[in-house]
Protein backbone atom coordinates (compact mmCIF):
# COMPACT_ATOMS: atom_id res chain seq x y z
CA UNK A 1 0.00 0.00 0.00
CA UNK A 2 1.25 3.43 -1.11
CA UNK A 3 2.34 6.37 1.36
CA UNK A 4 -0.40 8.06 3.25
CA UNK A 5 -3.08 5.85 1.75
CA UNK A 6 -5.93 5.07 4.45
CA UNK A 7 -6.48 1.07 5.17
CA UNK A 8 -9.68 0.12 3.62
CA UNK A 9 -12.81 -0.26 4.93
CA UNK A 10 -13.64 -3.33 6.43
CA UNK A 11 -17.25 -4.55 6.69
CA UNK A 12 -19.32 -8.40 7.45
CA UNK A 13 -22.55 -9.44 6.42
CA UNK A 14 -25.04 -9.98 9.19
CA UNK A 15 -28.20 -10.62 7.35
CA UNK A 16 -29.80 -12.09 3.96
CA UNK A 17 -32.41 -13.00 2.71
CA UNK A 18 -33.15 -14.46 -1.01
CA UNK A 19 -36.08 -13.18 -2.61
CA UNK A 20 -35.66 -15.28 -5.33
CA UNK A 21 -32.40 -17.69 -6.48
CA UNK A 22 -31.13 -13.99 -7.75
CA UNK A 23 -32.29 -10.77 -5.73
CA UNK A 24 -31.49 -10.66 -2.44
CA UNK A 25 -31.86 -7.88 0.90
CA UNK A 26 -28.07 -8.10 2.51
CA UNK A 27 -27.01 -5.97 4.98
CA UNK A 28 -23.31 -5.29 6.26
CA UNK A 29 -22.33 -3.53 9.21
CA UNK A 30 -18.79 -2.03 9.80
CA UNK A 31 -16.29 -5.18 11.21
CA UNK A 32 -15.34 -3.32 14.26
CA UNK A 33 -18.86 -2.44 15.37
CA UNK A 34 -19.15 0.86 14.88
CA UNK A 35 -21.64 3.29 13.71
CA UNK A 36 -22.58 3.36 10.29
CA UNK A 37 -21.17 6.77 8.66
CA UNK A 38 -24.13 9.46 8.31
CA UNK A 39 -25.76 10.01 4.10
CA UNK A 40 -28.63 11.07 2.93
CA UNK A 41 -31.11 8.79 1.72
CA UNK A 42 -30.61 8.71 -1.91
CA UNK A 43 -26.88 7.83 -1.51
CA UNK A 44 -24.89 4.83 -2.54
CA UNK A 45 -21.98 2.69 -1.03
CA UNK A 46 -19.54 0.78 -3.16
CA UNK A 47 -18.42 -2.68 -1.97
CA UNK A 48 -15.59 -4.22 -2.33
CA UNK A 49 -14.55 -7.75 -3.10
CA UNK A 50 -10.64 -9.64 -4.20
CA UNK A 51 -12.03 -11.74 -7.09
CA UNK A 52 -10.02 -14.59 -8.65
CA UNK A 53 -7.62 -14.21 -5.72
CA UNK A 54 -6.20 -11.49 -7.50
CA UNK A 55 -4.84 -9.06 -4.56
CA UNK A 56 -6.59 -5.37 -5.92
CA UNK A 57 -9.66 -4.81 -4.46
CA UNK A 58 -12.95 -4.59 -6.88
CA UNK A 59 -15.69 -2.22 -6.20
CA UNK A 60 -19.03 -2.00 -7.20
CA UNK A 61 -21.77 0.67 -6.84
CA UNK A 62 -25.20 -0.11 -4.58
CA UNK A 63 -27.80 2.13 -3.77
CA UNK A 64 -28.46 1.88 0.05
CA UNK A 65 -32.03 1.03 0.39
CA UNK A 66 -31.76 1.60 5.01
CA UNK A 67 -32.76 5.16 5.49
CA UNK A 68 -29.83 7.43 7.28
CA UNK A 69 -31.63 6.97 10.74
CA UNK A 70 -30.66 3.45 10.59
CA UNK A 71 -26.83 3.58 12.27
CA UNK A 72 -26.75 -0.05 12.66
CA UNK A 73 -26.00 -1.45 9.64
CA UNK A 74 -26.46 -0.63 5.38
CA UNK A 75 -28.78 -2.49 3.43
CA UNK A 76 -28.91 -3.21 -0.38
CA UNK A 77 -31.21 -4.98 -2.40
CA UNK A 78 -29.23 -6.59 -5.11
CA UNK A 79 -29.52 -8.45 -8.39
CA UNK A 80 -27.15 -11.18 -9.34
CA UNK A 81 -26.33 -9.63 -12.79
CA UNK A 82 -26.61 -13.11 -15.21
CA UNK A 83 -27.64 -11.53 -18.59
CA UNK A 84 -25.86 -10.46 -21.24
CA UNK A 85 -23.30 -12.51 -19.25
CA UNK A 86 -22.68 -13.50 -15.72
CA UNK A 87 -21.09 -11.14 -13.25
CA UNK A 88 -17.90 -11.56 -11.51
CA UNK A 89 -19.10 -9.68 -8.42
CA UNK A 90 -22.33 -10.05 -7.93
CA UNK A 91 -21.44 -13.94 -8.33
CA UNK A 92 -19.19 -13.92 -5.89
CA UNK A 93 -21.46 -11.33 -3.64
CA UNK A 94 -24.45 -14.14 -3.85
CA UNK A 95 -21.82 -16.95 -2.89
CA UNK A 96 -21.47 -14.97 0.62
CA UNK A 97 -23.06 -15.99 3.47
CA UNK A 98 -23.37 -14.14 7.05
CA UNK A 99 -20.40 -13.16 8.62
CA UNK A 100 -18.03 -13.03 5.63
CA UNK A 101 -16.39 -10.44 4.90
CA UNK A 102 -16.11 -7.61 2.41
CA UNK A 103 -14.56 -3.87 2.09
CA UNK A 104 -17.04 -0.80 1.56
CA UNK A 105 -16.58 2.62 0.76
CA UNK A 106 -18.13 5.72 2.24
CA UNK A 107 -21.29 6.60 0.82
CA UNK A 108 -21.82 9.04 -1.84
CA UNK A 109 -24.29 10.08 -4.62
CA UNK A 110 -26.40 13.15 -5.65
CA UNK A 111 -29.56 10.63 -6.02
CA UNK A 112 -30.85 12.54 -3.13
CA UNK A 113 -34.52 14.34 -1.98
CA UNK A 114 -35.06 17.89 -3.51
CA UNK A 115 -36.87 19.46 -0.75
CA UNK A 116 -36.43 22.99 -2.32
CA UNK A 117 -37.11 24.69 -5.31
CA UNK A 118 -34.49 26.77 -7.67
CA UNK A 119 -35.62 29.82 -5.99
CA UNK A 120 -34.93 28.29 -2.57
CA UNK A 121 -38.41 28.14 -1.16
CA UNK A 122 -39.56 24.96 0.21
CA UNK A 123 -40.74 22.23 -2.31
CA UNK A 124 -44.53 20.85 -0.86
CA UNK A 125 -44.90 18.94 -4.59
CA UNK A 126 -46.12 15.79 -4.76
CA UNK A 127 -43.29 13.07 -4.99
CA UNK A 128 -43.58 10.58 -7.74
CA UNK A 129 -41.32 7.72 -7.27
CA UNK A 130 -40.61 5.11 -10.27
CA UNK A 131 -38.81 2.17 -10.10
CA UNK A 132 -37.79 -0.62 -12.09
CA UNK A 133 -36.22 -3.64 -11.06
CA UNK A 134 -33.54 -2.90 -8.07
CA UNK A 135 -34.32 0.93 -9.00
CA UNK A 136 -36.37 0.54 -5.65
CA UNK A 137 -33.32 0.50 -3.47
CA UNK A 138 -32.96 4.42 -3.16
CA UNK A 139 -36.76 4.44 -3.05
CA UNK A 140 -36.62 2.41 0.31
CA UNK A 141 -34.48 4.78 2.08
CA UNK A 142 -36.22 7.92 0.89
CA UNK A 143 -39.95 6.54 1.75
CA UNK A 144 -38.57 5.30 5.66
CA UNK A 145 -36.65 8.70 6.05
CA UNK A 146 -39.58 10.77 5.40
CA UNK A 147 -41.98 8.68 7.92
CA UNK A 148 -39.17 8.98 10.37
CA UNK A 149 -38.79 12.95 9.54
CA UNK A 150 -42.51 13.41 9.97
CA UNK A 151 -42.82 14.96 6.63
CA UNK A 152 -45.99 16.48 5.12
CA UNK A 153 -44.91 15.69 1.39
CA UNK A 154 -47.48 13.15 -0.16
CA UNK A 155 -45.54 10.47 -1.51
CA UNK A 156 -46.42 7.83 -4.45
CA UNK A 157 -44.31 4.82 -5.26
CA UNK A 158 -44.71 3.03 -8.47
CA UNK A 159 -42.58 0.01 -8.85
CA UNK A 160 -42.24 -2.73 -12.12
CA UNK A 161 -40.54 -5.96 -11.68
CA UNK A 162 -40.63 -8.82 -13.50
CA UNK A 163 -42.26 -11.41 -11.20
CA UNK A 164 -44.57 -10.51 -8.31
CA UNK A 165 -41.54 -12.19 -6.22
CA UNK A 166 -39.88 -9.95 -7.20
CA UNK A 167 -41.39 -6.95 -5.94
CA UNK A 168 -39.12 -6.48 -2.58
CA UNK A 169 -40.27 -4.85 -0.18
CA UNK A 170 -44.33 -5.32 -1.09
CA UNK A 171 -45.43 -6.38 2.22
CA UNK A 172 -43.69 -3.33 4.40
CA UNK A 173 -44.76 -1.00 1.34
CA UNK A 174 -48.30 -2.19 1.61
CA UNK A 175 -48.69 -2.23 5.28
CA UNK A 176 -47.33 1.44 5.30
CA UNK A 177 -49.90 2.56 2.59
CA UNK A 178 -52.91 1.38 4.86
CA UNK A 179 -51.58 2.84 7.66
CA UNK A 180 -50.61 6.27 6.22
CA UNK A 181 -52.88 8.69 3.68
CA UNK A 182 -49.80 10.45 2.47
CA UNK A 183 -48.32 7.62 1.23
CA UNK A 184 -49.78 5.63 -1.80
CA UNK A 185 -48.24 2.43 -3.22
CA UNK A 186 -49.05 0.65 -6.95
CA UNK A 187 -46.69 -2.31 -8.06
CA UNK A 188 -47.32 -4.05 -11.12
CA UNK A 189 -45.77 -7.14 -12.86
CA UNK A 190 -44.82 -7.70 -16.36
CA UNK A 191 -44.82 -11.68 -16.59
CA UNK A 192 -47.87 -12.28 -14.71
CA UNK A 193 -48.09 -15.48 -16.07
CA UNK A 194 -44.75 -16.78 -14.95
CA UNK A 195 -44.67 -18.89 -11.86
CA UNK A 196 -43.10 -16.58 -9.79
CA UNK A 197 -46.04 -14.36 -10.19
CA UNK A 198 -48.51 -17.34 -8.87
CA UNK A 199 -51.91 -15.74 -7.27
CA UNK A 200 -50.57 -12.27 -8.83
CA UNK A 201 -54.25 -10.47 -8.90
CA UNK A 202 -52.68 -6.37 -9.46
CA UNK A 203 -51.26 -4.39 -11.94
CA UNK A 204 -50.03 -6.57 -15.02
CA UNK A 205 -47.31 -4.71 -17.74
CA UNK A 206 -44.25 -2.27 -17.04
CA UNK A 207 -43.99 0.53 -14.75
CA UNK A 208 -44.41 3.33 -17.77
CA UNK A 209 -47.94 1.72 -18.05
CA UNK A 210 -49.20 3.45 -14.98
CA UNK A 211 -48.88 6.72 -16.53
CA UNK A 212 -50.02 6.23 -19.79
CA UNK A 213 -53.33 8.34 -20.27
CA UNK A 214 -56.70 5.64 -20.64
CA UNK A 215 -59.91 7.30 -21.37
CA UNK A 216 -58.54 10.76 -20.21
CA UNK A 217 -56.63 9.78 -17.29
CA UNK A 218 -53.72 7.38 -16.10
CA UNK A 219 -53.67 4.75 -13.37
CA UNK A 220 -51.34 6.99 -11.59
CA UNK A 221 -53.94 9.94 -11.63
CA UNK A 222 -56.82 7.81 -11.03
CA UNK A 223 -54.94 7.01 -7.95
CA UNK A 224 -54.17 10.53 -6.38
CA UNK A 225 -57.09 11.75 -7.73
CA UNK A 226 -56.10 14.78 -10.10
CA UNK A 227 -54.35 15.29 -13.08
CA UNK A 228 -50.60 15.20 -12.41
CA UNK A 229 -48.00 18.46 -13.19
CA UNK A 230 -45.31 19.87 -13.05
CA UNK A 231 -47.38 22.33 -10.53
CA UNK A 232 -48.66 19.81 -8.42
CA UNK A 233 -45.57 17.08 -8.94
CA UNK A 234 -41.94 15.98 -8.67
CA UNK A 235 -40.52 12.64 -10.17
CA UNK A 236 -37.84 10.54 -9.39
CA UNK A 237 -36.69 7.90 -11.62
CA UNK A 238 -34.72 4.80 -11.23
CA UNK A 239 -33.90 2.03 -12.56
CA UNK A 240 -33.12 0.29 -16.75
CA UNK A 241 -32.39 2.93 -19.27
CA UNK A 242 -35.39 2.08 -21.13
CA UNK A 243 -37.62 2.22 -18.21
CA UNK A 244 -36.31 6.08 -17.20
CA UNK A 245 -36.36 7.07 -21.45
CA UNK A 246 -39.86 6.04 -21.18
CA UNK A 247 -41.04 8.14 -18.45
CA UNK A 248 -39.50 11.12 -19.37
CA UNK A 249 -40.85 10.66 -23.30
CA UNK A 250 -44.20 10.26 -21.18
CA UNK A 251 -43.99 13.22 -19.29
CA UNK A 252 -41.96 15.64 -21.38
CA UNK A 253 -45.12 16.37 -23.66
CA UNK A 254 -46.74 17.55 -19.96
CA UNK A 255 -44.47 19.87 -19.25
CA UNK A 256 -42.09 17.94 -17.29
CA UNK A 257 -38.41 19.06 -17.39
CA UNK A 258 -35.27 16.62 -16.55
CA UNK A 259 -32.75 17.83 -13.89
CA UNK A 260 -29.88 16.78 -17.16
CA UNK A 261 -32.22 19.76 -19.13
CA UNK A 262 -32.42 21.97 -16.48
CA UNK A 263 -34.65 25.73 -17.60
CA UNK A 264 -32.84 28.82 -17.15
CA UNK A 265 -33.72 29.11 -13.39
CA UNK A 266 -32.44 25.95 -12.69
CA UNK A 267 -35.77 24.32 -12.33
CA UNK A 268 -36.63 20.76 -12.81
CA UNK A 269 -39.13 18.42 -12.42
CA UNK A 270 -37.74 15.12 -12.87
CA UNK A 271 -34.59 13.43 -11.33
CA UNK A 272 -32.84 10.42 -12.65
CA UNK A 273 -30.69 7.56 -11.43
CA UNK A 274 -30.03 4.70 -13.91
CA UNK A 275 -29.56 1.94 -12.31
CA UNK A 276 -29.45 -2.12 -12.49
Amino acid sequence: MSSGQAPPNIGMITYRENLTPDLAIIRMQPADGSAVPDFKAGQFVALGLKLDGDDKITYRAYSLSSPPEEKRHFEFYVKWATEPVMGKFTSALFKMREGDPLYWRKPAGAFTIEDKKADGTPDTRRIVLVASGTGLAPFISYVLHLKSSRSKREVVLLHGAKYAQELGYRDMLEKMAASDPNFKYMPTVSRSDHPLSQGWRGNTGRVEKLLVSNGGESQLEKLVGEKVTPANSFFYICGYQGTIDSVVALLSPQGFVTNRNKRKDGSFDIKIETYG
